[in-house]
């Protein structure tokens, strides 16, 4: 059987998580009646200190949900070049909000507060009328890269003082909190409103979750409707997300020394040009230039590992719940052999 690290989104449920699912409760969520999406968004509400929070089919939706609450047609996005709303979710940003995006090019996936300063369009009829800041934590394409903390507040600080809106796509935010021992509700305080997927790092079958205020969270309910989120039953899947976040915090701190002992065994192979600094569970290494990545990973694949070639010069590895210290012990021998 193959070890898979195509992404932390491969994972399958425990056999407790099966049993949280299949004695849930549930009714039907449209009307409000479901016990267990009711009880999940007000966990995860609470664990951030928000006011309210709405559950989603996808991280994609609770992005575009999240951004269309904030912003009107012809306004202007602010995010990093190659965040997650701006390159993999379809131009969902134009399609669904009728916002266009001024793409910064930051370090590792993140930007600055000087960088959001100077892309502010000025109060003219001629430019977009910029209203939202969309941050990433962490940072996919920045091989898991985190803010720190202070940057985040300075960037907060001219959201305020420019009238700007500040989101966060926080698909793998739990994985900052616990590599970075950080507090949850100093997020829920700097955010207007705060994406978090369950079925990345912490295992579920589907779902993520929006949070804000009420009435924010009231507007978002309005707008997956339109999208076609607006789900019944789905109590059985929101009963692995409240399994999640009982259950899989804590443990993501092996994941991330699995991606350090894997980059490790990438440091000293030859085709290896640089290794992004390992700070959460992924790992991305630029390929040297006589080397083809998709190459490589064809020849992993031959051994039982899976990895992505995700640009003309670089591979990733993931690691993720079902990938167990024997798996990581089986890849680093695969690649030293390589």
């Amino acid at each position: 059987m193959a070890i898979d690290f195509r992404s932390d989104t491969v994972t399958r449920p425990t056999p407790p998580m099966l049993r949280a699912m299949m004695e849930a409760e549930v009714g039907d969520d449209v009307f409000g009646e479901d016990p267990s999406i009711n009880r999940l968004e007000s966990m995860a509400a609470g664990l951030f200190g928000m006011e309210a929070a709405l559950y989603c089919p996808s991280g994609t939706m609770s992005n575009q949900i999240g951004i269309k609450c904030h912003t009107q047609p012809g306004d202007e996005v602010i995010c990093e070049k190659s965040s997650h709303v701006y390159i993999y979710e379809g131009g969902g940003i134009a399609f669904n909000s009728g916002s266009q995006v001024r793409a910064v090019e930051g370090d590792r996936g993140r930007i600055t507060a000087e960088q959001v300063m100077a892309s502010i369009n000025p109060d003219d009829v001629h430019r977009a009328r910029t209203s939202l800041v969309c941050l990433e934590n962490t940072c996919n394409r920045g091989g898991g890269s985190c803010y720190d903390a202070a940057q985040i507040e300075e960037i907060r600080m001219v959201c305020l003082q420019n009238g700007l809106r500040l989101h966060l796509d926080g698909a793998r935010l739990f994985n900052a909190l616990v590599a970075r021992n950080e507090d949850a509700p100093w997020y829920g305080r700097t955010f207007d409103s705060i994406s978090v997927c369950l079925n990345k790092g912490l295992g579920c079958p589907i779902g993520s979750i929006l949070m804000g205020t009420a009435a924010y969270i009231r507007q978002a309910r309005r707008v997956r409707k339109v999208f076609g989120g607006g789900m019944r039953q789905a109590g059985f899947m929101a009963a692995a997300g409240i399994y999640a976040l009982q259950h899989n915090l804590s443990r993501l701190a092996e994941d991330h020394l699995h991606a350090k002992q894997i980059a490790a065994a990438l440091e000293n192979k030859p085709f290896v040009s640089r290794i992004m600094p390992v700070e959460t569970n992924i790992v991305i290494a630029d390929i040297d230039a006589s080397h083809d990545p998709k190459q490589i990973a064809a020849a992993l694949r031959d051994k039982g590992i899976l990895v992505i070639a995700i640009s003309p010069t670089q591979i990733r590895f993931v690691t993720h719940l079902d990938i167990s210290p024997e798996m990581v012990g089986t890849a680093i021998r695969v690649i030293e052999k390589l």
